[in-house]
């Protein structure tokens, strides 16, 4: 007999990497096109992220809200991740009056967390709930990869439900439900390494966890700080992609010891699908990918980077991140394309994300102009609002600007260390940001841009800074983490990390939920599991390094 389940993509969000899961345990995929794909499901799993709302006018758009209701209703087997399982509830504070499958009495609410970070985005535990029945997926030993801002919570109604809470902060939410034949995750397991598409193959192949520790009952889970590998990816004089990187952004060569020589070559540090491949082998917790040189004239056009999307996602079964290009534009035609419609072409190739990094600033400066007062209409706006604003990160690429005193500008200034100095010792300076790849600097501070686009709607800042970029000196900490305090969005630390402790002194030191790097990964200079385990030896909560291939039957 064929191995078959049946996929409900209603459109919103990456589905590829949990299509690639799926062939890779062996089973052939069914697509929902209509009513009739539902009803004669034998296995249905609906994957997605973004608005709760959005994902309800899809369903009844495309005449499946009804027919997917009375699947559940009799019981059939489902796993839904994520937006799949929120939907399974009566309703969801992100869209009042938006009613729900209703199949789990309650409501979705919104995380109240403060000062923690909202999403809660990054790898968590999960904390098994007593029941009679066992949880079939999951054994309460796993950590597994969340990204939501609203979340379930238990309620004497909906407790026989719960399979599995977890903490964030001071509220423990429900983070799995089964019920009969019907589970659901909040956490992404095609997202969550091998660990994760291990739980999918119980689902998909009637294999309960075996042993189930009584330990794991009730027990308080920790999010992790991520570390990240970042690969800036450009064509080299050749016309092939190429992984690169440059000090202060210049990724070419130095010919014959002059930086103004003819010859100099771009940078080749690897081919991005394979370093990618490599990174999650050893343990990364997300792989961000920074297009450098292309989409300036037509993003939809560079089906190069869009392969790489693809094939990276058959075998890297993490958050994959993309920037470069995520804005408005008219091609050669005439035909006007919108940042969704760029986004939507990388969700669809595997992204996760979307990082907006120079479009960023025209909004920010936009909103600025306007006291705050929001259109709907900018490339963050439009993005969030159907993908979710965990879909948007925020790519800071500020430099410093020195001044004698704070009064000299009206700008948010640092008071720098002695060591640290203007050139004419100035101890005070502002973080200018910047456009066009850090060419062209702007009248307005990094501190400014990330206050203003987490209005827009972004949910996660990536804080990279110039000064910094290829020094292997470490983090600029004050900078960091006078950022973190601007904002109730995660932060990523860039630019500077040299070795393992420079890991943990920005964990230490500040409230960033993640740290990236990337020359000191790709030449080698610092093996990715030797900043885990520094962290772990530190008491630092991180994800272990995984190790391992995946196989075609994992």
């Amino acid at each position: 007999m064929a191995k078959e389940v049946t996929l409900l993509d209603y459109g919103a969000g990456n589905v590829r990497s949990i299509r690639n899961a799926i062939t890779r345990l062996g089973f052939t995929i069914i697509d929902v096109k209509d009513a009739s794909d539902i009803e004669s499901a034998k296995k249905l799993i609906f994957p997605g992220v973004g608005a709760f709302k959005s994902a309800v006018e899809n369903l009844h758009e495309k005449r499946l809200f009804e027919p997917l209701k009375k699947y559940l209703q009799a019981n059939r087997p489902f796993f839904g991740i994520c937006i799949g399982l929120q939907l399974l509830f009566e309703g969801s504070d992100e869209n009042p009056g938006v009613e729900g499958l209703g199949i789990i009495p309650g409501r979705i609410t919104k995380f109240d967390v403060a000062p923690l970070s909202v999403p809660h985005m990054g790898w968590n535990g999960v904390s098994l709930v007593e029941r009679e029945d066992k949880c079939r997926v999951l054994s309460g030993d796993e950590i597994l990869y969340f990204v939501h801002s609203y979340c379930p919570l238990r309620t004497e109604k909906n407790a026989e439900w719960i399979a599995t809470a977890t903490n964030y902060g001071k509220v423990e939410f429900i983070s799995s439900v089964q019920r009969g034949n019907i589970i659901a995750t909040q956490f992404h397991p095609e997202k969550s390494g091998l660990t994760g598409v291990n739980v999918l193959r119980r689902f998909l192949e009637d294999d309960d966890v075996k042993d189930v520790d009584i330990k794991n009952f009730s027990r308080p889970t920790t999010l992790r700080k991520r570390v990240i590998a970042c690969l800036d990816v450009r064509t080299n004089d050749e016309g092939d992609l190429v992984v690169t990187k440059g000090d202060q952004y210049d990724v070419r060569e130095t010919a014959k010891n002059d930086p103004n020589h003819p010859d100099r070559k771009v940078r080749n540090l690897g081919k991005p699908v394979a370093l990618a491949r490599r990174y999650f082998e050893e343990g990364a917790d997300e792989i961000t990918f920074l297009n450098i040189t292309s989409f300036r004239e037509s993003p939809l056009q560079d089906s190069p980077m869009l392969r790489v999307l693809e094939e990276t996602s058959e075998n890297v079964f993490v958050p994959l991140t993309i920037g470069g290009g995520i804005r408005s534009y008219t091609d050669k035609t005439g035909r006007k394309w919108s940042a969704l419609d760029v986004a939507n072409q990388y969700f669809r190739s595997g992204a996760d994300k979307v990082s907006i990094g120079s479009d960023a600033v025209y909004c920010a400066e936009d909103l600025i102009s306007r006291s705050g007062k929001c259109l709907g209409n900018t490339a963050i706006e439009e993005i969030s609002r159907v993908y979710g604003s965990q879909a948007v990160v925020i790519s800071v690429d500020p430099r410093r600007v020195f001044v004698n005193s704070p009064k000299d500008t009206h700008h948010t200034v640092l008071r720098v260390s002695d060591d640290d100095r203007g050139p004419n010792g100035e101890q005070f300076c502002w973080y200018q940001c910047t456009v066009r790849g850090g060419r062209e600097g702007r009248d307005l501070d990094a501190h400014q841009l990330v206050k203003s686009c987490e209005t827009l709607g972004a949910g996660e800042i990536l804080l990279n800074c110039i000064h910094k970029d290829g020094t292997k000196s470490g983090f600029d900490i004050p900078f960091i983490e006078s950022i973190c305090n601007s904002v109730t969005i995660p932060v990523i630390a860039s630019s500077g990390a040299g070795t393992p402790q420079h890991f943990s002194e920005v964990f230490a030191n500040t409230t960033a939920e993640a740290a990236l790097a990337a020359g000191i990964f790709h030449r080698k200079e610092v093996p990715l599991q030797s900043v885990k385990a520094h962290l772990q030896s530190s008491g630092i909560p991180t994800r272990s390094a995984q190790g391992g291939k995946i196989t075609t039957h994992i």
